[in-house]
């Protein structure tokens, strides 16, 4: 309940609106800094933000990916090498040190 409260008090701009005024829209979100909610129809479709409150509340998503990348390195450089490779040179490798 406190949630759609919170969420009453932001700005709501129909779908309409943001086709006509998008320059200005995005204009007041950099201005203000806070997320305006955009509905079409009478529900809710999204929430625009700006792009430092995207990666402030996404970066656990971002950190996820990033362990994803590393470990599909990890594997790759398991498969290429059959001859076992000494921890130091894997942890060379992945950081991009050469030799």
């Amino acid at each position: 309940m406190n949630e759609m409260r919170r969420l009453k008090l932001m700005e709501e701009i129909n779908a309409l609106k943001i086709r006509n005024n998008l320059g200005e829209i995005l204009d007041r979100l950099n201005a203000t800094g806070e997320p305006i909610l955009i509905s079409k129809g009478r529900k809710l479709r999204a929430v625009l933000v700006t792009p430092q409150d995207f990666e402030k509340r996404f970066l656990d998503y971002k950190v996820k990916e990033d362990k994803k990348r590393l470990l599909d390195r990890m594997h790759a450089l398991k498969r290429k090498n059959k001859e076992p490779v000494k921890s130091i040179e894997l942890l060379r490798q992945l950081r991009g040190y050469n030799g």
